[in-house]
């Protein structure tokens, strides 16, 4: 972890850069909304101004051979401008309806804006389902392939005028790891509403004083330490704040994708990241990628349950990369069907995440029995493993 951006890191810099081929950009609502109008965040709406100005600079990104994919917040907060919900709490139904209105009128502002740099934008609407099932998954990333090969910038947003807290997603933030995950992108950015991340609060002590916080240049590994750093956010407007964002970062990083996040309020922000500037947080490890299929299991999947396993079997599952058998499990926790994500646990941490082999009923019945007594008491739906290894990702650090 470092606070300044040394020779160093300039030159890792221009070397992820220099791989760019496909970039997702984060917009946050904070960023697209008018701060120049002297309204309170809640009562804003959309800025004509900043989404032109930034349909400006990607085209400028497009120029020079990088494409493009947009997840872009702000449905909620055009919805609100649109119906004159000023509100600081909404109801389900509420936000439904300012997401259903403001996502038209936000699409309209980015295709008349993008449309005038010669840009053609689709709209993809997302919700949990659609990412945790494989062929929903695939399909998504096929189209936007598809938008892409014709020069198509895929504009992407959670379906929040269909989805409840149970099946959402949660956060753009979280959605455009995601994203970048699922299109092979080479660089996640996310523009925020602040500088990146700091190693103290610098909403409680003056920018100018001795002991004022500093910006963190790069972060190598996302510990415990620096998710506590990451505070919630004070903008209404926004769902998760630094800590989500911090959290999208160590999804992309485990699967070989760098991150950036940087104050999108600085309408050049973009321009001086492809110059190589060395703006905002980097988050980067340099770690090789996963498999697709194991980042999903291990960063897509919402676990439906948690296996607790003893100190052998987790031996086995971390430091042999042996599949979990079920004399190895312990305790069996919530309710769960054949092939669903499980949260694997020893000693209270946890160890990996995977796909089992049984539903929770039949895992309480053979927990802690040896392979030949569970093929007697099972019969043809015996399985050896309750999660082989091609189905299993060590998730501790």
């Amino acid at each position: 972890m470092a606070t300044r951006a040394g020779a160093k890191e300039k030159e890792l810099r221009r070397e992820i850069l220099a791989a760019v081929k496909r970039v997702v950009i984060k917009i946050g609502s904070g960023v697209i909304s008018d701060h120049e109008s002297g309204r309170t965040a809640l009562e804003r709406g959309l800025s004509q101004k900043r989404i032109r100005s930034y349909a400006r600079r990607i085209k400028h990104i497009t120029d020079l051979g990088v494409e493009v994919i947009v997840v872009s917040s702000g449905a909620i907060m055009a919805g609100r401008q649109r119906l004159n919900l000023v509100r600081s709490t909404l109801d389900i139904p509420e936000k439904q309806a300012c997401a259903a209105i403001g996502q038209s009128f936000l699409m309209r502002t980015y295709e008349n804006f993008f449309d005038k740099q010669g840009l053609k934008v689709a709209q993809i609407l997302l919700g949990h389902d659609d990412l945790e099932h494989r062929k929903r998954f695939l399909n998504i990333k096929h189209t936007m392939e598809a938008l892409l090969e014709r020069g198509v910038i895929p504009i992407v947003n959670e379906n929040d005028s269909v989805t409840v807290d149970e099946i959402k997603i949660g956060d753009n933030d979280t959605l455009s790891a995601n994203v970048a995950c699922m299109a092979g992108a080479q660089l996640l950015i996310i523009l925020s509403d602040v500088d990146g991340l700091y190693n103290g609060d610098p909403a409680r002590v003056p920018k100018n004083a001795a002991d004022a916080p500093q910006l963190i240049s790069h972060v190598d590994r996302i510990t415990p330490d620096i998710e506590q750093l990451a505070g919630k956010s004070r903008n209404p407007l926004s769902v998760g704040g630094m800590y989500t964002k911090v959290l999208a970062a160590k999804k992309t990083m485990s699967f070989g994708i760098p991150t950036l996040v940087v104050n999108g309020l600085d309408g050049k922000i973009l321009d001086r990241i492809f110059a190589g500037a060395a703006v905002g947080t980097l988050f980067w490890s340099g770690k090789t990628k996963i498999r697709d299929r194991k980042h999903w299991i291990a960063h897509t999947l919402k676990p439906a349950g948690t296996l607790t396993v003893d100190a052998g079997a987790c031996r086995a599952i971390v430091e042999r990369g042996k599949s979990l058998l079920p004399a190895g499990v312990v305790t069996v926790e919530g309710k769960f069907e054949f092939g669903a994500s499980v949260r694997i646990v020893s000693d209270g941490s946890e160890i990996a995440r995977g796909l089992v082999n049984y539903s929770s009923a039949d895992l309480e019945r053979i927990k802690g029995m040896k392979t030949s007594a569970i093929r007697n008491l099972v019969g043809t739906a015996f399985y050896e493993e309750v999660v082989h290894r091609d189905d299993l990702v060590i998730v501790s650090s």
